[in-house]
C-alpha cells in the first residue's frame, strides 16, 4: 500500500512541477514583449514567486518520491530493461531545463533579458518533448 500512495504522489508532485514548467517560459514570452516598467515588475514578481513557490518545492518532492519508489524496488526496475535508464537521463536533463529557467528568472529581474519572444516560444516546447517521451517510456517501456 505504500508503494501506491508513493506513486499517487510522485505524479501528483510531477503534475505541479509540469505545470510550472509549461507555465514559466510562456511567462518569459509575455516578458520578452512587454515595454513598460509596470508590466516587467509585475512579471518579474510572478516568475519569481512561480519559480521559488512552485517550481521548486514539487521538483523536490518529484525527485524525493521517485528515488522513494526506486529504493523499495530498484532491482527490478535496472534489470527488467533499459526504459529506466532512459528515464532517469530524461529526468536529468528536465533538472538541468528547470535550473536554465531559474537562471533566466534572474536575467529578467536585473533586466539583462538578451532573447526574443520567438526563442521563448521555442524553449517552451521543451518540456513537452521530455514529458511525451517520459510518458511513452513508463506507460510502453518500449526497451
Amino acid at each position: 500500500m505504500l508503494y501506491l500512495w508513493l506513486k499517487a504522489l510522485h505524479i501528483v508532485s510531477m503534475v505541479c512541477w509540469f505545470a510550472g514548467l509549461f507555465y514559466l517560459p510562456r511567462l518569459f514570452v509575455y516578458h520578452a514583449q512587454s515595454e513598460d516598467n509596470v508590466s516587467k515588475e509585475r512579471f518579474c514578481v510572478m516568475e519569481r514567486k512561480l519559480y521559488r513557490g512552485i517550481m521548486g518545492p514539487a521538483m523536490i518532492a518529484t525527485l524525493v518520491f521517485g528515488i522513494w519508489l526506486l529504493s523499495l524496488n530498484a532491482g527490478a526496475y535496472f534489470t527488467q530493461g533499459g526504459w529506466m535508464h532512459a528515464k532517469l537521463t530524461l529526468v536529468v536533463l528536465l533538472i538541468g531545463y528547470h535550473h536554465m529557467c531559474g537562471a533566466q528568472v534572474k536575467r529578467f529581474a536585473r533586466g539583462e533579458n538578451t532573447r526574443s519572444h520567438v526563442f521563448y516560444r521555442w524553449f517552451n516546447e521543451v518540456p513537452v518533448l521530455i514529458l511525451l517521451a517520459i510518458v511513452i517510456l513508463v506507460v510502453v517501456r518500449p526497451f
